[in-house]
């Protein structure tokens, strides 16, 4: 049984808690330990820290990698330190994770942190969306100064995808902290694989802060065919892939699939007490469109509609919760609303006009993703003609099998039997790199 990780505690609250306790005594490193690398030239060892209130006094509490500073602060020592770091990259106050509080100045961004704690940051890398997080997606986004820091912020989804040597002279070690919500398509993990290659290519060692994944306790989808290749999709893994960023990086070197087969040297410091079956509600929305969850849960399955011409809730409050466009039927899709330009969303699909359509913010699915949304939009498609942006689809699905299906009138569970295969051997190739049970 999934479960919240924020729970209310019958502890008393402890004023002038410490937010980090650092260590910095000898390490020694286990595959199934605290902290892992995959060529072992750190030694890492996990301390139950006792003066921390995370430990003390709830020690079932989920603790993002990020907050777990002791393990990886000596490996930042006399560094020079880039980090790939978005709204999400933050350190949790210890009395956030232990009771349920107001997200207001819960926790500190991780840039601001490491700062503060004497790293030697040189630059922020930004994903999809920005250092920030509230661009449009796809939006090309430029480098900058960050107005705060004062560091410089290179874009990754701008002009280049992939730091250039010229991006990763000055630096000893990348630091990777971003929430991913476990999709294919949503760019996070590509990021990650451009960042792998890059410093692989430059012998620069990468360290991981792993966060859970709110979609980790299935797996789903059709699987990726390799020249379908694209941003939105690397590898040919499930829609759905079950795992985390931290996996998901042993699985990129595991399976060699940067370029030349080269290696990157990656630290992977884990989630303490998760596992794939724990309910994790992001505090902070991923991107701008993502903003609870709900339209997390809800995302493998209306993200599809990002390949056709149906307005998913994008100029909405409901991004991802709603589904709907002006040549469905309304006869049968009652439910109406009319995008508007919004934060996250300028340029929404069908901007200003009646939408038919449904509303699905009450509804559940429990552990899949499901077709059954997108095949009943087609067949109330008064122009059917109009409903496939077919490039745009392909890239999200990964293949173009399932438009064929689709417009060939198969059921959902008719087309889900042909992924059977597929998934059966992921679930095989993902065993051999999960951290977490």
């Amino acid at each position: 049984m999934r479960f919240n990780i924020f729970k209310n505690t019958v502890f008393p609250i402890i004023i002038g808690f410490v937010l980090v306790m650092i260590s910095c005594g000898n390490f020694k490193t286990t595959e199934n330990g605290n902290a892992l690398t995959n060529k072992g030239k750190q030694e890492i060892e996990v301390k139950n820290n006792k003066n921390s209130l995370t430990d003390a006094l709830n020690d079932t509490t989920v603790v993002v990698g990020a907050n777990r500073t002791a393990l990886y602060l000596p490996l930042l020592k006399h560094k020079r330190v880039g980090v790939v770091a978005n709204q999400t990259s933050v350190i949790f106050k210890e009395i956030a994770l232990l009771i349920n509080t107001p997200r207001n100045d819960a926790s500190t961004h991780l840039v601001d942190s490491l700062l503060k704690l004497k790293v030697n940051i040189k630059k922020v890398f930004a994903p999809e969306h920005g250092f920030r997080g509230k661009a449009d997606a796809g939006a090309q986004i430029a480098d900058g100064i960050d107005t705060k820091t004062k560091l410089p912020i290179i874009s990754l989804h701008g002009k280049h995808r992939k730091p250039t040597p010229e991006h990763l002279q000055d630096l000893d070690i990348v630091v990777f902290d971003i929430q991913d919500v476990g999709v294919r398509f949503y760019t996070y993990i590509s990021t990650l694989h451009n960042i792998m290659e890059a410093c692989a290519e430059a012998g620069i060692p990468v360290l991981i802060l792993d966060r859970p994944n709110p979609n980790g306790h299935y797996i789903d989808g059709p699987t990726l065919k390799i020249e379908h290749q694209s941003f939105l999709g690397m590898h040919p893994i499930p829609l759905v892939h079950g795992m985390t960023i931290g996996e998901y990086a042993k699985m990129i070197n595991g399976e060699q699939w940067l370029a030349n087969k080269l290696q990157c040297d990656i630290t992977v410091i884990p989630v303490k007490n998760y596992t794939h079956n724990t309910f994790y509600s992001l505090p902070i929305r991923p991107s701008p469109n993502l903003p609870n969850d709900q339209a997390i849960m809800l995302y493998p399955s209306l993200g599809l509609f990002e390949g056709t011409n149906i307005n998913a809730g994008r100029g909405t409050e409901f991004q991802f919760q709603r589904y709907g466009a002006p040549f469905l039927n309304k006869d049968t899709m009652r439910f109406t609303y009319t995008p508007v330009a919004n934060f996250g969303a300028k340029y929404p699909k069908h901007l200003n006009e009646l939408c038919f359509g449904e509303d699905l913010k009450n509804e559940t699915l429990n552990g899949v993703m499901t077709l059954k949304w997108i095949i009943k939009a087609y067949k109330n498609a008064t122009d059917t003609s109009k409903f496939f942006n077919t490039a745009n689809f392909t890239k999200h699905a990964g293949t173009e099998v399932l438009q064929q299906q689709i417009e060939a009138g198969l059921s959902e569970a008719e087309i889900k039997a042909t992924w059977q295969d597929n998934l059966e051997a992921f679930k095989k190739v993902r065993a051999q790199y999960l951290l977490y049970e």
